[in-house]
C-alpha cells in the first residue's frame, strides 16, 4: 500500500479479523491512524469492544469508543422492524454500510479533520482521472470472490468513496489469516461474524418482541381465486418469499386430503398479498421462478445514469451466482425494469439487486416485484 504523507485516517475496528489485519497493513504503510470501535446496540459484545482495544495497544495507535446506539436504532433497526411490517424483506447491512459505516462514520471522520476512514470489507476502489484532471472513483469486485462484499456497498457514492479505504481488498481470506499471524494479532480463533449483528437468537424471535401478531389466512396458489383457506399464519412478517419452514397449514378432511395426494411436496411461500394479510403458498416450486423485476431506488456509483438497454451481471441476494440480465428501461424516478436471461428463484422484494459488469459494481437498487 501507498504511503501517502500526513494522511491521517480513522480505521473502523470491531475487534475481529479483517478490520483487525486491515489496521495493520495501514500502520505498515505509515499512516497516522485511529481506531474507533463503534457501540451500534444495546447488548453489543464488550468483548469485542476489548479485543478492538487490545488490538489498538498492539499496533500501538490511539483507540477511541463511539457510541453511535442511538442513530443505529434509528436509522436501522427501525428500518428493519418498518420493512417487515410492510411485508417486506428488508437488508440491514446495506442500510448501516449507508448511514452508519459510511455515512455517520465518515461525517464524524471528517469532521475530526481525517482524511480517509477505512473498513475491513473486501471490497477494492480504482481512481481514475479524465483530461480535465477530474478524479472519479470505481466500486470494484474483491480478489477474493468467495469473500466479495461489494454487494452491500451499491449505495456508496462519489463523495463517500473518495473519502474510503478497503486495505484488504486485494488480499484472499487466507492471506488475510497469514498477516494476522504475521502482526501476532489476536483474531485468529474468532468464528464469522453472523449477518445481521444485532439479532442474538432468530429473526422471527426479534421480530416477535417488536411487531404484534397479526393472523390471516394461508392460501393454496392454485386455490387462491376462490379463496381456498388451508391454514392461518401469526403474521406476514414472519415469512419472505421461498420460505419452507414454519408454514402453519390448517386440520380436518379437507386438508387431509390433499396432504395424501401431494405428501412428499413440501410447500413454499409464493407471495404475500399485504393488503388482505393473506400468505399464499404452493408445493410446484417452479412457481417460484421469475425471468423479470422492478428495482427502485436505483444508485449509480458514478452518479451518471447509463446509456439503456444495458447488459449486466445481477446478483439478487448476497450468497446467489451471478445471473445474466438486461437493464431494459427507465419507469419511473430512480425506478428500472430489468430482464433475467433465465429464471431466478424467489426475488424477494425488499431485498437488494447489485449489478455488475465484470469487476466493476455499477450499482443497484431494491427489489420492489418481479414477474
Amino acid at each position: 500500500m501507498r504511503k501517502e504523507k500526513n494522511k491521517k485516517i480513522i480505521v473502523a475496528m470491531s475487534g475481529g479479523l479483517d478490520s483487525s489485519v486491515a489496521a495493520a497493513l495501514l500502520k505498515g504503510a505509515g499512516f497516522d491512524l485511529v481506531g474507533v470501535f463503534m457501540r451500534l446496540f444495546s447488548g453489543s459484545p464488550r468483548f469485542s469492544e476489548k479485543r478492538a482495544k487490545k488490538v489498538a495497544d498492539i499496533l500501538g495507535i490511539p483507540f477511541q469508543v463511539w457510541d453511535l446506539k442511538k442513530e443505529f436504532k434509528k436509522r436501522v433497526i427501525d428500518y428493519f422492524l418498518k420493512e417487515y411490517k410492510a411485508g417486506r424483506t428488508p437488508n440491514p447491512c446495506v442500510v448501516c454500510n449507508k448511514e452508519i459505516k459510511f455515512g455517520l462514520l465518515l461525517e464524524k471522520a471528517l469532521a475530526l479533520k481525517a482524511d480517509f476512514i477505512a473498513t475491513g470489507h473486501y471490497a477494492r476502489k480504482q481512481a481514475t482521472s479524465n483530461k480535465k484532471q477530474e478524479t472519479s472513483y470505481k466500486l470494484l469486485r474483491a480478489k477474493d470472490k468467495n469473500k466479495d462484499q461489494s454487494y452491500f456497498l451499491w449505495q456508496l457514492n462519489q463523495k463517500q468513496l473518495k473519502h474510503i479505504l478497503f486495505p484488504i481488498g486485494d488480499y484472499s481470506k487466507k492471506q488475510v489469516r497469514d498477516l494476522a499471524k504475521k502482526y501476532d494479532l489476536p483474531v485468529l480463533d474468532i468464528p464469522e461474524s453472523q449477518e445481521i449483528c444485532f439479532i442474538q437468537t432468530t429473526i422471527n424471535d426479534f421480530l416477535a418482541r417488536y411487531l404484534k401478531p397479526k393472523p390471516g389466512p394461508v392460501v393454496k396458489q392454485a386455490l387462491y381465486g376462490v379463496k381456498k383457506i388451508i391454514g392461518q399464519h401469526q403474521g406476514l412478517h414472519f415469512y419472505t418469499i421461498g420460505q419452507r419452514k414454519g408454514i402453519e397449514l390448517a386440520s380436518g378432511p379437507t386438508f387431509a386430503r390433499l396432504q395424501r395426494a401431494s405428501a412428499d411436496k413440501p410447500w413454499y411461500v409464493l407471495d404475500k398479498d399485504v393488503k388482505r394479510n393473506i400468505l399464499i403458498i404452493t408445493q410446484n416450486e417452479k412457481d417460484l421462478m421469475k425471468k423479470e423485476l422492478i428495482a427502485e431506488n436505483v444508485n449509480w456509483i458514478s452518479n451518471k445514469a447509463p446509456k439503456l438497454p444495458l447488459k449486466i451481471k445481477i446478483k439478487i441476494r448476497y450468497k446467489s451466482l451471478l445471473a445474466s440480465a438486461l437493464i431494459m428501461e427507465k419507469i419511473g424516478e430512480k425506478t428500472y425494469k430489468v430482464s433475467l436471461t433465465k429464471n431466478q428463484r424467489a426475488i424477494t422484494p425488499g431485498q437488494s439487486v447489485v449489478f455488475y459488469q465484470g469487476k466493476k459494481l455499477l450499482g443497484g437498487g431494491i427489489i420492489k416485484k418481479s414477474h
